[in-house]
């Protein structure tokens, strides 16, 4: 038996570039959602402001998750606050577009029971495993971001319809990756029962 010293456990801290990323993204929600207010889904020029907003808050969804990851800076502050801020990104803008009517209002509640179904579904297994984020939800939210994006946006008659079916699509995969995260739960739970 050796004598080595056992390394400390890694202390990242809470200052860092992937939580910069999600805090940014927290303070967009209410920028986007004034310049959707002050648009009225009217003005293109507002629109188009909305819609670069949107856009640049999801960059920052994709862009710290990747870094968190890339260089082991993972928090718990992260592991909290980026699924909220994403939530709010999301659902604000699916709110939205169903107020000023580009958008079923039935697509909205379906999305929106899914997106914090998961989550509560996260926080029940939480003590059991973690269930990470699967290719088809990846798939799901870029649907999702192309689809709020292409909405915003003052798309010409007939391309509006492209917007439509790229939020179809997302809906779909939307609500299969819901079940699918249902199963992982119930088995997550299953297994760790003695």
């Amino acid at each position: 038996m050796t004598d080595e010293p056992v390394p400390a456990p890694r202390v990242v801290s809470l200052y860092n570039a992937a939580n910069a990323l999600t805090v940014v993204r927290i303070v967009l929600v209410p920028v986007f959602l004034v310049l959707v207010v002050v648009s009225q889904m009217t003005d293109p020029d507002w629109r188009m402001a909305a819609c670069l907003a949107f856009c640049v808050a999801s960059a920052t969804d994709f862009a710290d998750g990747w870094i968190a990851r890339r260089w082991h800076l993972v928090t718990s502050f992260g592991k909290v606050a980026d699924p909220i801020a994403d939530k709010a990104l999301t659902g604000t803008a699916l709110v939205l577009l169903s107020l000023y009517g580009p958008l079923s209002w039935w697509v909205t509640v379906a999305i929106l029971i899914r997106e914090w179904g998961v989550t509560a579904l996260r926080f029940w297994v939480i003590r059991y495993g973690i269930i990470p984020a699967s290719r088809g939800g990846k798939l799901k939210t870029g649907l999702q971001t192309l689809a709020i994006a292409w909405y915003l946006w003052p798309v010409p008659e007939p391309f509006h319809l492209v917007g439509v079916v790229v939020m179809g699509a997302a809906l779909v995969v939307t609500v299969v990756t819901g079940a699918d995260y249902v199963l992982q739960a119930l088995r997550l739970r299953r297994d760790a029962r003695p």
